[in-house]
């Protein structure tokens, strides 16, 4: 997803989804939809597996990588992508709103304010990221591309947004747009994306995992803390560009902290 910008910003804060934008797996909020509608059995729906693996790898540590990625291929192959999508977008709301994080939706608007791009990088499926991005009134997305012959998945991987790959996306991304990356942020929970922490000048963990947490105290980076789930149907239209006037309910902290580390530097 990408909507074009007559005056593309230097700056850019890159998030991820699941677990720093959302409080959950992508890959789970979608499982009831899917399942109402006949892509997966009920089976797969309850295996523990399925939430890291349908569309999502971002809870995977990098030992793991391939096999999941290998399941994950295998159980999409022959889905209708028209389908997929479709459900995604009826479904969007009622299955995504109410994960949003305020906290991540006040910082997107902090950012979107200050004229920054805002950019989700995610390893969960196109199809699912970049609709979630338009609501959440992102710049542009980056997600898992699975390849498509005649309509359908086919079981293989086009481009996988996971792990080093973010972190190349975030350098193509920048010499595309212009973005300085030395005054770029970045929002993640997994250690997975220490690559993309490590290209931007301002890196932030959140919510970080335990070997995030101890490589970003080591390295003195921002560890934030999301907590308050809280939907946007009442506080922005469905396509908003700015998230103007979400409010800082739950997210005082954060707000203030970001002004704060704005006006020290």
């Amino acid at each position: 997803m990408d909507r074009p910008s007559t005056t593309p910003s230097p700056v850019a804060a890159f998030f991820d989804l699941d677990k720093t934008i959302i409080a959950s797996s992508s890959a789970l909020a979608f499982s009831k939809p899917l399942l109402r509608e006949g892509l997966i059995n009920r089976r797969a729906a309850l295996r523990s597996a399925y939430a890291q693996l349908v569309f999502s790898l971002a809870g995977a540590d990098a030992a793991k990588t391939e096999r999941m990625r290998a399941e994950v291929s295998a159980l999409c192959a022959g889905w209708d992508v028209a389908q997929v999508s479709a459900i995604v977008r009826e479904t969007l709301h009622d299955v995504v709103d109410p994960l949003v994080y305020a906290e991540a939706a006040e910082l997107i608007s902090a950012h979107r304010a200050d004229g920054h791009d805002v950019v989700v990088l995610s390893a969960t499926g196109e199809e699912v990221v970049a609709p979630v991005a338009e609501m959440l009134g992102a710049t542009r997305s980056v997600a898992t591309r699975m390849q498509i012959v005649d309509g359908r998945y086919s079981g293989e991987v086009d481009f996988y947004c996971y792990g080093e790959n973010k972190a190349i996306a975030a350098k193509e991304l920048a010499a595309t747009y212009g973005y300085d990356l030395t005054q770029c942020h970045a929002y993640t929970d997994s250690s997975t994306d220490i690559p993309l922490l490590e290209v931007v000048g301002r890196p932030h963990a959140v919510n970080p995992d335990r070997v995030l947490r101890k490589h970003a105290t080591e390295q003195g980076w921002e560890i934030l803390a999301f907590e308050h789930p809280m939907s946007l149907r009442t506080r922005i239209p469905a396509r908003s560009a700015g998230l103007v006037a979400l409010g800082a309910v739950a997210a005082g902290a954060t707000w203030y902290g970001y002004n704060r580390r704005k006006r020290t530097r």
